[in-house]
């Protein structure tokens, strides 16, 4: 959730593949010479230009990290890039490198390895020293505008300073793991994921999609799943409605399967997480059921024990799984939760620009449709009260759609039907619905942690 979608359509900033320069590509014979052949003059200056060419190409390699050129993406056309890193390629030459290049109109998780031949070296600009260039920008930026540093690389990470995000970026730049097979997908990864050393040189991770152990080799995965006696998620399952089922996972108590989800959740998620202090959180797996088991679609967490109302920490529908409602029905069963504890309930801050648009399209939905039903005066804390949304999200909700105004000391409701009808159209469909009848839960409760957090104040 908070991170930018593939492009559907790259065309702004593209271009298509730029004419050849050199001149033995484009000649098609000179009319002036003998029998289509080029005059004396025409040979002898086409090769000196090419070879100045040449010349000038191999000066700029290998190219440093830094440098801005023109890079030839899957869709066949040109887009700006920057080099983040470079490597020498196996049994190659001395100046023969791969580039792992960031598409600057695009979101982090597109970053890749390219080779030489995709990137149009006539495009390349000077290298500009990032220190420098960072300290010249600074001075012309405001405090707000340092605020919202290159929003692709800034989202999900709006709690820190422009310091802290360049060392964020610096260790997780480059991808570790390309792909992951998991269950019946095989699935490219979006980012970075510290796992252990071990794994530095695997381009692919096998995961059990029931444990989610992890391994190296096919081979490996294989020999596991004849072993492996889950299928479906440790923990109590909670919900079952047709084929969709939440399980409910206590870190504490799965100490391990709590670690790998974190691990198989940063390769999608650009921001911090925790991978070992599992202990602190509920997991709450969401899965689709057949014959063969449980096989996880996403899945949210949450703090057992929240002093700031927070009813979900982290949120992540796997890439197969996306565009069918279930982000939408996360959201909502994380609400379902709060009622059943009789609390309200907001998501932890910050949210990222797409975190916030997700969640701003939950509250629209389910506070107009009230609105729409409810006769009569109604307060923020009425609807406080029936959805478990928090009050300053109910609020910041109707300003931003200019429902509420200031009167006399107070906040008031303006509901006009039709342009109630407006804004629900906007904020689009709903997604799947929780079946409420269908959750049989308990709010977590700990032994004597009430009595520790007494004895600690």
């Amino acid at each position: 959730m908070g991170s930018i979608d593939t492009p559907k359509n790259p065309e702004n900033g593209s271009r298509t593949l730029p004419p050849a320069t050199d001149a033995y590509a484009t000649y098609d014979g000179d009319k002036n010479g003998i029998d289509g052949m080029p005059t004396r003059a025409t040979e002898m200056t086409l090769p000196v230009e090419s070879e100045a060419i040449k010349k000038r190409r191999a000066s700029m390699l290998p190219l440093e990290v830094g440098t801005r050129v023109l890079c030839r993406w899957r869709d066949c056309k040109y887009h700006p890039v920057k080099v983040i890193e470079r490597r020498k390629v196996q049994f190659g030459g001395s100046n023969e490198y791969e580039y792992y290049v960031h598409y600057t109109e695009f979101n982090r998780r597109l970053d890749e390895w390219v080779k030489l031949e995709q990137l149009d070296l006539d495009s390349v600009e000077t290298v500009v020293d990032e220190k420098v260039e960072d300290k010249v920008t600074s001075l012309k930026m405001t405090r707000h505008q340092k605020r919202k540093i290159d929003e692709t690389h800034v989202e999900g990470h709006e709690e820190l300073d422009a310091a802290s995000l360049r060392e964020h970026e610096e260790f997780t730049k480059v991808k570790n793991i390309a792909t992951i097979e998991l269950g019946r997908y095989e699935i490219e990864t979006w980012y970075f994921s510290p796992f252990p050393p071990e794994y530095n040189d695997c381009l692919r991770l096998y995961f059990c999609e029931f444990c989610l152990n992890f391994m190296k080799r096919k081979e490996q995965l294989q020999r596991h799943m004849k072993k492996c006696d889950l299928k479906h998620p440790p923990g109590d399952e909670i919900y079952r409605s047709g084929t969709l089922s939440m399980f409910e996972v206590d870190g504490k108590k799965n100490k391990v399967y709590g670690q790998n989800l974190c691990y198989l959740a940063k390769l999608f998620l650009d921001h911090k997480t925790l991978y070992y202090d599992v202990d602190l959180f509920l997991f709450y797996i969401l899965c689709e059921c057949d014959d063969r088991g449980c096989h996880m679609v996403g899945y949210f967490s949450k703090e057992k024990h929240s002093e700031e109302s927070y009813n979900l920490a982290c949120i992540l529908t796997l890439p197969p799984y996306q565009r069918k409602g279930y982000g939408k029905f996360l959201i909502a069963f994380s609400y379902e939760l709060s009622k059943k504890e009789s609390k309200v309930g907001t998501p932890e801050r910050p949210l990222s620009d797409l975190g916030l648009l997700s969640y701003r399209g939950y509250w629209t939905r389910v506070l107009l449709d009230i609105l729409k039903r409810h006769k009569g005066n109604i307060s923020i804390k009425e609807l406080s009260d029936m959805t478990a949304i928090k009050a300053e999200d109910i609020l910041t909700t109707l300003q931003t759609l200019e429902l509420i105004q200031y009167r006399k000391g107070q906040h008031v409701i303006c509901a006009d039907p039709k342009v109630l009808d407006r804004h629900l159209k906007a904020a689009g469909r709903g997604g799947l619905e929780v079946d409420v009848s269908k959750l049989i839960w308990t709010p977590y409760k700990e032994q004597g942690t009430r009595k520790r957090l007494v004895e600690k104040k």
